[in-house]
């Protein structure tokens, strides 16, 4: 019988004034009666609307039923169908744009928690599963994957339950991509990529790290000299922007990126790290979507008073509501309706400072969202020592200025059509190199088009 609570089962997470002093993961996860419980709130509609808001199509009510039964493995083999990163979907995917708003559930309360049902599944096999995955048997083919994020992930771990043989060449010494050096580890903690990673190696997937496509070997050189027949590009969108106003070359102004990655990859916030991080005692960030947030909220996690500058309003801002309310909660301060117009610095041009102009909303740009407008005359300072810039990312140039015949947009990104084709016979690319910054379940849905159309076009279909 249906549970008909209006309600999710509340995800079980650390204390606000304790979990903003620690890196160590923020939600804690479902119990296996939270699961059940939670599960039962499944209508199992005949036409599953969720699964056509899932990037990867995964057989969700399918994965829940089985959740319901208690046989989370059985949900785990349903879930593996489609999906190559099970644990970390159910951590940083936005469920709640994409497979729960079409939860019929959602429709007068609270649609089914999906993704806190998916990361339950994922988390239990992880830690109860003693067989190691089988490897296909070789079908004679080869292909090269750039980049390890979901993207590329997903594309090399698809392709390697067919039978190819797959390497992932990764430009950093760690293979993930953005989900070890973007998302913090309060979020999405480390250990659970590369045990996702891990599965895939057991599958036959060859992981090479410092291996940057453009410098070290080029497109031509895989396909030309090693005898790759295809490759798929998921290089990701590593080139911050900047605001292009005065003191953006200061001393204690990062782009995000940067700041992220030493803090993620680099783990810059423990005292014996090798690439320290200033540790502000005021900081900015400038910016607001989900790397903003993960940026101030690492900032905070370093000791510093933060405060989040966005040029419009709360309901424009693009990051998940589940991010704003953990940063409100842990006490990040938030200036909305403001913009930077100039970072200022002292006699050792260090920041010392923010001018800010208020905003308010005129009409709608091509976005829908209402074009934020200058009111003349309310400019004003943050006070602050650091300033974070998380203003978006795009493509990197640097394999399209060394691969021959690749066509790209004006903005640097690859020009792909639906399967993930370019403009380079059996070149395919996906993700954030194609379509700029965007979810990483969006680019786990590029990699997975991309990989059955690679696969068509090697076996001849």
């Amino acid at each position: 019988m249906a549970n008909m609570s209006p309600k999710k089962n509340e995800m079980p997470t650390q204390a606000p004034d304790v979990r903003n002093k620690n890196f160590s993961e923020v939600a804690l996860g479902y119990t296996k009666e939270q699961a059940m419980d939670e599960a039962t709130r499944c209508l199992h509609c005949p036409k599953q609307p969720c699964v056509s808001g899932c990037p990867v199509q995964v057989h969700i009510p399918d994965f829940i039923a089985k959740v319901a039964q208690g046989d989370f493995e059985g949900a785990y083999q349903v879930i593996a169908l489609s999906s190559s990163l099970p644990a970390v979907c159910g951590r940083v995917c936005p469920q709640e744009t994409q497979c729960e708003s079409k939860c019929v559930r959602g429709i007068k309360t609270e649609p089914v928690g999906i993704g806190r049902l998916e990361r339950f599944v994922a988390d239990w096999h992880n830690e109860h599963a003693t067989e190691a995955p089988v490897k296909p048997a070789p079908n004679g083919h080869k292909v090269a994957v750039i980049g390890s994020g979901p993207a590329g992930l997903t594309c090399a771990g698809d392709l390697a339950k067919k039978g190819y043989e797959v390497t992932v060449f990764e430009a950093l010494h760690v293979a993930g991509g953005v989900l070890v050096y973007g998302i913090p580890e309060f979020r999405l903690p480390k250990a659970i990529v590369q045990k996702e990673i891990d599965t895939l190696k057991a599958l036959g997937v060859t992981v090479a790290t410092d291996m940057v496509v453009g410098k070290i070997l080029s497109i031509d050189e895989l396909m030309e000299e090693q005898g790759f027949e295809a490759v798929f590009i998921g290089s990701g969108a590593g080139l911050p922007k900047f605001m292009n106003i005065p003191g953006e070359n200061l001393k204690g102004v990062y782009s995000a990126n940067e700041f992220l990655t030493r803090i993620n990859l680099m783990k810059a916030y423990k005292p014996d790290s090798a690439t320290p991080i200033q540790h502000g005692k005021k900081v900015a960030v400038v910016g607001g979507g989900n790397v903003a947030m993960d940026a101030a909220r690492c900032a905070k996690r370093l000791g510093a008073e933060v405060t989040i500058v966005y040029r419009r309003s709360l309901e424009e801002l693009p990051a998940r509501r589940e991010e704003v309310e953990h940063a409100m909660e842990e006490g990040i301060i938030f200036k909305l309706l403001n913009n930077p117009v100039e970072i200022l610095g002292d006699d050792d041009r260090n920041v010392c400072g923010m001018k800010c102009i208020e905003m308010e909303l005129g009409e709608p740009d091509a976005s829908g969202r209402r074009r934020p407008v200058e009111k003349p005359g309310s400019e004003f300072t943050v006070d602050c020592d650091c300033v974070i810039m998380a203003l978006g990312t795009s493509p990197n140039p640097l394999i399209k200025s060394t691969t021959k015949g690749l066509e790209t947009q004006k903005w640097g990104g690859i020009v792909a059509d639906e399967d993930g084709l370019t403009s380079r016979k059996n070149v395919y690319a996906g993700g954030d190199a194609v379509t700029g910054a965007a979810t990483v379940i969006k680019a786990m849905g590029a990699g997975k088009t991309a990989a059955a159309a690679i696969d068509k076009a090697l076996m001849g279909e």
